[in-house]
């Protein structure tokens, strides 16, 4: 997965902490499992086609940001 980038005015301490939260990731189940064992919370799922998804997750429990993944 690319890490993720500057966008906006998110602070750079988000972005490093959402980096850290995607660094090992290579799955969606492993997007999924690394956000329940966060306590965090997968928010919507929505199917472009049969091969691409767009997943939209809360990291953490305690996050006030989102991360959306665009899977293929």
């Amino acid at each position: 997965m690319q890490p993720p980038t500057r966008v906006g005015d998110v602070p750079e301490l988000v972005l490093e902490q959402a980096r850290v939260f995607v660094a090992t990731q290579r799955t969606l189940e492993d997007v999924v499992r690394g956000v329940l064992l966060a306590g965090g919370k997968l928010c919507d799922v929505v199917v472009q086609d049969e091969y691409t998804h767009d997943v939209v997750v809360r990291p953490t429990a305690a996050s006030k940001h989102f991360l959306v993944y665009d899977t293929t």
